[in-house]
C-alpha cells in the first residue's frame, strides 16, 4: 500500500524517498580476492582464535585476485565496446561496434574513476586499466571510500575477536553490524555516513558524468542505501557483494536507479569469492 501525505509525495511502504541526482551512472566495484579474504577463510576452517598480521590497509590481493582484476578489465572494455571508457575525446580509441557486448549495448563506460585509497582497491583498479580494451579515465583516490574501519579488531577473523574479547563480540552479535561500533572503530551506519557526504559532493563536482568506484563491500551496501533515500531502511540481511562484482545505477532522468547488484558474470567461471551465492558481506574487516 501507498503511503499518502498532505505534501503531495507518495512512497511505497518500506521504501526510501530517493533524492534527485545529476549522475548519469554510478558503479561500484569490489576489489578482487584479497591474502586476507583467503587467511579469514582458512581461520574460520581450521578455528584459528590468532589474529592476521599487518594492516587492514595495506592487504594486496592474492593471485586469483589479480585473475579477478583482469576479467574486471576485461568487463570494462566490453562496455558498449569499450565506448565512452575513457571519455569522448579525439585522444580517446575509437569504438569498435564488432566488440560491443549486446547485453550492454545501452551502456557507455565511465568517464572517471574514484577509488579506495587501500592497497587491495588500487591494485585492483592498475590491472583493470593495464587490460588492452581499456583507455584508462582519470582517477582520483578519496578516503571516504576505504573500508569499515574495526578499530581494536582490525584484522581479527571472528573467532579471534570472541577469543580476545567475548563480551564485546556478544554485544555485536547482540546489536548487530549495522549499528555495532567496535571501540575504535565504525558500525556500517557511520559508512553509510560518510558516503553519503561523498556522493552528494560527487553529484555536484561531476553533474551528468558516469562514475565507476573501485572500494569495498561495505561501500557498496552504503551506496545502495544512499541512493534509496530518506527513510529507506536497512536491510534485515546484509545482501552478498562478492569479490570482483560489480553493482551499477542509472539515472532515470531524475533518480539514480538501481539496475544490478553483486555481478559476477564477467568472472566465468567464477572463483572463490567470486560466486553470487557466496556468503560474502561487509561485516568482515579487510575484505
Amino acid at each position: 500500500m501507498d503511503d499518502a501525505t498532505d505534501t503531495g509525495i507518495t512512497t511505497t511502504h518500506g521504501e526510501g524517498l530517493a533524492p534527485p541526482y545529476t549522475l548519469a551512472a554510478l558503479w561500484v566495484v569490489r576489489h578482487g580476492q584479497s591474502t586476507a579474504n583467503v587467511a579469514y577463510a582458512e581461520a574460520e576452517r581450521t578455528g584459528s582464535t590468532l589474529p592476521l598480521p599487518g594492516r587492514g590497509p595495506e592487504v594486496p590481493l592474492s593471485d586469483l585476485g589479480r585473475a579477478q582484476a583482469g576479467a574486471l578489465g576485461g568487463w570494462l572494455a566490453g562496455l558498449a565496446g569499450g565506448r565512452g571508457a575513457g571519455g569522448n575525446g579525439p585522444d580517446r580509441a575509437s569504438p569498435d561496434p564488432a566488440n560491443a557486448d549486446p547485453a550492454n549495448a545501452e551502456l557507455v563506460g565511465p568517464e572517471l574513476v574514484v577509488c579506495s585509497p587501500y592497497v587491495r582497491a588500487r591494485q585492483t583498479w592498475e590491472v583493470m586499466a593495464g587490460h588492452p580494451g581499456v583507455v584508462p579515465p582519470p582517477l582520483l583516490v578519496d578516503e571516504r571510500l576505504r573500508d569499515r574501519e574495526m578499530g581494536v579488531f582490525e584484522m581479527h577473523p571472528p573467532a579471534a575477536m570472541r577469543a580476545r574479547a567475548p563480551e564485546e563480540a556478544a554485544r555485536r552479535a547482540r546489536t548487530g553490524d549495522w549499528f555495532y561500533r567496535p571501540p575504535g572503530g565504525e558500525a556500517l551506519a557511520d559508512v553509510v555516513l560518510r558516503v553519503r557526504d561523498f556522493v552528494g559532493e560527487l553529484d555536484r563536482a561531476a553533474p551528468g558524468r558516469r562514475v565507476l568506484l573501485i572500494a569495498h563491500d561495505a561501500i557498496a551496501v552504503a551506496v545502495r542505501l544512499v541512493c534509496a533515500g530518506v527513510g529507506a531502511r536497512a536491510p534485515d540481511r546484509l545482501p552478498p557483494v562478492p569479490n570482483a562484482s560489480v553493482s551499477w545505477w542509472e539515472n532515470d532522468g531524475q533518480r539514480l536507479r538501481p539496475a544490478r547488484w553483486g555481478d559476477t558474470a564477467h568472472l566465468d567461471p567464477p572463483g572463490p569469492g567470486g560466486s553470487p551465492a557466496a556468503p560474502v558481506t561487509p561485516a568482515t574487516p579487510a575484505r
